[in-house]
């Protein structure tokens, strides 16, 4: 992301809690700083990219001080919804302003700039963010601040039910004897369509469970999405057992991929394997 930024021709200085990995963007044009204070001095625009709400947390209180007033400050973390509204309460009482911009995309949309953007915050706040967003991917307001946050949870929603999805379709055309590297080919381009079963698919049938987005990401995702959903007095029942397919992965294997639900799905299902390819788990 912040090659992505530096190749549109924003300056950038760059902090990172493990120095080393601020200082390895310097020969693409960043400025590393070892210093938290120094990276947002004089800062109009911060962008943070961290693992959780309590790193956001702690960080954004760390930084505040140098601050400089009105200073927009861009979290790219996925949060839950009301952490973030929380961080734009903070922020707004000490005269600066916050917009929570979670990412979809992966990796491969990092680096292509392709990241699908959802935004949470005011209107005039976005207009000001959306030409340095836009150089990451595409940037959509979707509501006030921590608006953001429930469009990811719904992004990762879908992610995670559709991975054990296809991980089960894979899993019925090898057991009923069908090839499920022709299912999947036959299927594609139908309803049945969709990023997943393009890519996690494809995954599946390599058995590369490497991590682009772990199981234990995925299953902070989907307590976070049940955390939303009781907020908003609803119940998402599919989602409660999705869930809970995440947390009995996670015992095992969380720092694999979160395609390795077939592993799960195969543990339920002795003898059952889709594919003769040794696991790719590191």
């Amino acid at each position: 992301m912040v090659r992505r930024l530096l190749a549109h021709g924003h300056p950038v200085t760059v902090w990172n809690r493990t120095h080393a990995k601020a200082q390895a963007l310097a020969e693409a044009g960043a400025r590393p700083v070892a210093d938290l204070a120094q990276a947002v001095s004089g800062a109009r625009i911060v962008i943070s990219m961290l693992e959780a709400g309590p790193t956001v947390q702690q960080v954004l209180a760390a930084a505040l001080p140098a601050l400089q007033a009105n200073a927009l400050w861009i979290d790219m973390s996925s949060t839950q919804q009301a952490e973030a509204q929380a961080f734009h309460a903070q922020l707004t009482a000490q005269g600066r302003r916050f917009i929570d911009a979670p990412v979809s995309g992966g990796v491969g949309g990092a680096a292509a700039g392709t990241l699908a953007i959802m935004a949470g915050g005011s209107a005039a706040d976005f207009a000001e963010a959306e030409p340095v967003l836009a150089a990451m991917g595409r940037a959509t307001l979707v509501g006030p601040a921590g608006s953001g946050q429930v469009a990811k949870l719904c992004n990762q929603l879908i992610v995670g039910a559709t991975i054990n999805i296809v991980a089960e379709a894979l899993l019925l055309a090898q057991a009923a004897g069908a090839d499920p590297a022709a299912m999947r080919a036959a299927i594609r381009g139908g309803f049945a369509e969709s990023k997943i079963l393009e890519v996690h698919g494809q995954r599946m049938l390599d058995r590369n469970f490497v991590a682009g987005g772990k199981v234990s990401t995925q299953l902070k995702d989907q307590r976070n999405i049940l955390a939303a959903a009781e907020a908003a007095g609803i119940v998402l029942p599919l989602t409660a057992l999705v869930t809970a397919r995440y947390m009995t992965l996670a015992q095992t294997m969380p720092q694999a991929d979160h395609a390795a639900a077939l592993i799960g799905l195969e543990q339920l299902n002795p003898g059952q394997r889709v594919g003769a390819a040794p696991d790719q788990l590191s």
